[in-house]
């Protein structure tokens, strides 16, 4: 009798916690649906722009000028850091392409090359679905590298995106999957349209 009523008694403890790692499992897959955080002060959390990309909102609180924010996340990360991966951001206002960044998520090296201003530059490689080119990139402060216009708009078309750049640990490529975007959201937002880099 006692076997009997420690079966049931087991039994039960078992389908509570059943029950309970199934709510915890439904309410992270809610949460994911929904959006994603925002790490930025007065910026709404994120929606989907289809596929991995994702957009935040926000508005200047003295002027009302609207900003979007466009990010895509790596697939991969740096070795010096597996906690945070590199992103590639659209920085847009009033409906315009702002800047577009590319954020390693590590501290670069220094700039390797002069811009044609003089401005420092980090050289990298880039691959857009089945081209290659090598492109110098505005070095801000040794954490982002300003992309210039016509690799952001082949991304935006691309199924392929990597970036190849010299860092504290050696060369490394940082891995995109950037299709399934939906470009009338970033044409909307940012002027913004896709083009296929040339093969020359």
């Amino acid at each position: 009798m006692n076997a009997l009523i420690s079966f049931r008694s087991l039994n039960r403890a078992v389908k509570t916690i059943m029950s309970l790692a199934a709510g915890l499992v439904l309410c992270s897959a809610l949460a994911l649906g929904q959006g994603s955080l925002s790490p930025y002060q007065g910026e709404r959390d994120g929606i989907s722009a289809g596929g991995k990309w994702m957009e935040f909102q926000s508005e200047d609180k003295m002027s009302g000028v609207k900003r979007i924010r466009f990010e895509l996340v790596a697939d991969n990360y740096f070795r010096e850091n597996p906690d945070y991966k590199p992103r590639v951001e659209l920085f847009c206002e009033q409906g315009k392409l702002k800047v577009a960044d590319f954020n390693p998520g590590v501290r670069l090296p220094g700039p390797n090359r002069p811009g044609f201003w003089g401005q420092p530059q980090l050289e990298v490689e880039v691959r857009i679905d089945d081209t290659h080119s090598y492109k110098g990139w505005n070095w801000v402060r040794g954490h982002f590298l300003s992309m210039d216009k016509g690799t952001t708009r082949g991304l935006l078309g691309a199924q392929v995106f990597k970036i190849a750049l010299p860092t504290r640990s050696g060369r490394q490529i940082a891995e995109f999957s950037p299709a399934g975007l939906n470009i009338d959201q970033v044409r909307s937002a940012c002027d913004l349209t896709p083009k296929k880099p040339s093969k020359d």
